[in-house]
């Protein structure tokens, strides 16, 4: 079993970010390429980099249930107002941590997230994922390796 903690956030927070709206959930290729083509526009245009410049640098990969649809970008802690980005909340509440790491910085959110959704989720009774998002960020580790960890909103449901 994948390790995973916990973690309780005691209060509210936001992300800024860029994304896109999926129109259907369960098109994984579709919403990779539409995913991985906002990615592209955003750091092309410099858009990342401006958002990235007004938080702390660290990049999240974030998803999000957006006015009933799944929602998915890339953005920041913190609110910000920038032109294109949305400002998503965050609720105060248990959180569950899973780590990742890789020598594939642009895979292990990806990873990551289809590890949560993909099993680990169901091997932990005692929780279940309430949302409305969740948000994985990758960071350099040292020697060309990378760590990652998903964070997601969950309720205690045993016990």
């Amino acid at each position: 079993m994948t390790n995973y903690s916990i973690q309780t956030i005691s209060e509210n927070y936001k992300m800024t970010a860029f994304g896109v709206t999926l129109e259907d959930y369960n098109d994984w290729a579709g919403n990779a390429a539409k995913t991985a083509a906002k990615k592209a526009e955003i750091t092309e245009n410099g858009k990342l980099a401006e958002l990235l410049a007004l938080a702390d640098g660290q990049e999240y990969q974030i998803n999000y249930s957006l006015s009933g649809k799944a929602w998915r970008g890339f953005g920041v802690m913190g609110e910000f107002d920038l032109e294109g980005a949305v400002v998503l909340d965050f609720l105060a509440g248990d959180y569950l941590v899973v780590p990742g790491a890789g020598a594939d910085k642009d895979r292990l959110a990806d990873e990551i997230t289809g590890n949560v959704f993909g099993g680990l989720l169901q091997q932990i009774p005692d929780y279940q994922y309430v949302g409305p998002g969740n948000a994985t960020f990758v960071k350099a580790a040292g020697n060309g390796e990378f760590y990652g960890e998903m964070w997601l909103r969950v309720k205690k449901v045993n016990g």
